[in-house]
């Protein structure tokens, strides 16, 4: 790549403008290379859509949960929600400058390089750098904005200014720092270092205007970008997991407080028997206020009690596994996200309803844990132990 032959054109991911000027530039200069800001899996669904080809298939809603991916499946849920909503609110679809590109690219006949991180990577990376406060900032925000009634005319055109990106990104870093620098600043450096990368000289690269000045940035400082290894490692490191050591040590508490009190001759089955009663039913509760079949809600309590003694697991995964027994997830749930006016119709959206009975019956379990077992339960057994 010779940088004096590089040009970057920042785009608007729903702007035809960005489309026509993507599609204008590339005809006129005539590049070796488009490097377009995709990953393999969004490239060949691009690809898929210019083609016609829809798929619908089945979504293994039971592999999400058994592989604790409910957190990357929710927010990858969400952000194509709001893409999809924007694109039906300025009549253009998603992705329309990326197909540009391709178009354009193809009728030149040079080649196309796909420059981007896999979006799986990228959101998993994001999940690990957020602190539980930034996540719960997340969930207000969309819940906000998802429901509000302000219904003021999107300005796409006004998005791709310097200034206002510039204020933006700013106040998304102040705002959500962990997320930014896996969404924003880990990905200037990625697609720096693969429009380095490409051998060819002359070279139009598509991205979103977001992340212009920042490739940019590290072009100008190559030695400033991380190992594609670093890069790629979706491993958490670097923080102590405090909140999951205080969540494993309250079963064990709960075990060691029971053996010795059996050991010291107090009588623990009535303790027994409230623990048990309680952990069902607010597992039973959890699930099926949040909308659950009986059969789920009656495996979120029956497993209860089990999984508030063992931290490795969640009486949401059993109902919401239960749940995905009789609401199946296709394609089509994700893409009719999009559509949504009223919490009614989310509330018929198969994905909304088997992930609301998973943090259902875990946020019951949660309340059972943290305030009515030791209340009811462990804090009396712990004064006859002691002597209080």
């Amino acid at each position: 790549m010779r940088r004096e032959c590089l040009k970057i054109i920042g785009t608007a991911h729903v702007s035809q403008n960005s489309a026509d000027e993507v599609r204008e530039a590339i005809l006129e200069d005539m590049p070796d290379v488009v490097a377009i800001e995709l990953d393999k899996g969004r490239y060949q669904k691009l690809l898929d859509q210019r083609a016609g080809i829809v798929h619908d298939n089945e979504i293994s809603i039971t592999k999400i949960i058994k592989e604790n991916k409910v957190g990357l499946f929710l927010i990858t849920t969400i952000l194509s929600y709001f893409q999809n909503k924007v694109g039906e609110d300025v009549d253009v679809k998603p992705g329309s400058e990326m197909v540009a590109a391709i178009d354009a690219a193809e009728e030149i006949g040079c080649k196309i390089a796909l420059i981007d991180r896999d979006i799986n990577i990228t959101l998993q990376r994001v999940l690990n750098k957020m602190s539980v406060v930034e996540k719960l900032k997340c969930v207000y925000a969309i819940i906000g904005s998802a429901f509000t009634s302000d219904k003021e005319e999107i300005d796409i055109e006004e998005l791709k200014s310097e200034e206002l990106i510039e204020e933006m990104m700013g106040e998304f870093k102040d705002i959500i720092p962990g997320a930014y620098d896996a969404l924003v600043n880990e990905r200037d450096a990625y697609l720096a270092q693969s429009i380095i990368n490409i051998p060819e000289d002359k070279i139009i690269a598509v991205v979103g205007a977001g992340h212009k000045e920042g490739i940019n940035r590290y072009l100008d400082n190559p030695e400033m970008i991380p190992p594609f290894s670093e890069l790629r490692n979706i491993e958490k490191k670097g923080k102590i997991p405090w909140l999951k050591i205080i969540l494993a040590l309250i079963p064990i508490s709960f075990v060691v407080i029971f053996f010795l009190a059996f050991m010291n001759g107090i009588s623990i089955e009535w303790d027994i028997v409230q623990f048990i009663i309680i952990s069902m039913i607010m597992g039973f509760l959890g699930s099926i206020l949040s909308g659950s079949k009986i059969k789920s809600a009656i495996i979120g309590g029956v497993v209860a009690p089990l999984t508030i003694i063992h931290p490795l697991l969640a009486a949401g995964w059993f109902s919401g596994l239960a749940e995905a027994k009789f609401r199946t997830i296709r394609q089509s749930d994700i893409t009719s996200l999009g559509n949504f006016e009223s919490i009614k119709d989310l509330w018929h959206n198969n994905i909304i309803r088997i992930l609301l009975v998973v943090i259902g019956t875990n946020l019951g379990v949660s309340i059972a844990t943290l305030i009515i077992l030791p209340s009811k339960v462990f804090i009396p057994l712990f004064l006859k132990l002691f002597g209080g």
